[in-house]
């Protein structure tokens, strides 16, 4: 597996190289976001696990400017800010997981596996279209539209809203979906998944057409 590692401290990056070499993974690593963003925009990689505290282009700004270009790279972060709204706000910048330090190497394996194992899938199992009456998801371009109009999605709404599609007419589990958006130690009893659904909800603008079902004490269903 091909990784960019973009972190500035000495100890922790030897010690991350060394161990993910040992696993047969092929590491390139950068010490700050500019070094990284040049080195992103020449060559392609399966996953960035990436810091947040880096000296000059911090890790927020940096995960901006990648899914701004529509590079969708899994990003770990790998943070010793382990609030939940640190959390929340790098995910909604548009990171796939978040691992706080310190962590124990088995789990990062993990979290690596687990992250380009999903984005593997969604690559090789579903078509570039989801339809599902007037609304749209394109997989490749991370384009939504109802009734032939752009929803503008954060990423994270863009990663509910997907989860739901590629489950149409089933319904989703909340905790497989706040393992599946927010990570794999994301609090369950939060009520952030009912927050962002309102988000979408409000952004489709359906003109009191329900799109999104809550199934009370069980998740949530997008019907045909």
């Amino acid at each position: 597996m091909n990784i960019l590692l973009v972190e500035d401290d000495k100890r922790i990056s030897d010690f991350l190289l060394k161990g993910l070499t040992e696993e047969g993974h092929q590491i390139s690593l950068a010490k700050s976001g500019e070094e990284a963003r040049e080195i992103i925009s020449n060559h392609e990689f399966d996953i960035i696990l990436l810091d947040i505290m880096l000296p000059g282009l911090d890790g927020m700004q940096l995960t901006q400017m990648i899914r701004f270009k529509k590079n969708f790279t899994p990003i770990l972060v790998l943070s010793a800010l382990n609030s939940p709204d640190d959390k929340i706000k790098m995910l909604d910048l548009g990171a796939d997981d978040y691992l706080s330090k310190p962590f124990h190497f088995a789990e990062l394996l993990s979290r690596i596996k687990a992250l380009t194992r999903r984005n593997t899938r969604n690559l090789q199992g579903f078509s570039s279209e989801i339809v599902c009456g007037k609304l749209v998801i394109n997989t490749d371009m991370h384009f939504v539209s109802y009734n032939d109009v752009e929803v503008e999605l954060s990423p994270t709404e863009y990663r509910l809203l997907l989860l739901l599609m590629q489950n149409k007419n089933k319904v989703v589990g909340r905790t497989q979906i706040l393992n599946h958006v927010w990570g794999i130690d994301f609090d369950n009893n939060t009520n952030i998944l009912d927050v962002y659904i309102s988000f979408i909800r409000n952004k489709l603008k359906t003109d009191g057409e329900k799109i999104i079902h809550t199934v009370k004490g069980k998740g949530y269903l997008i019907k045909d």
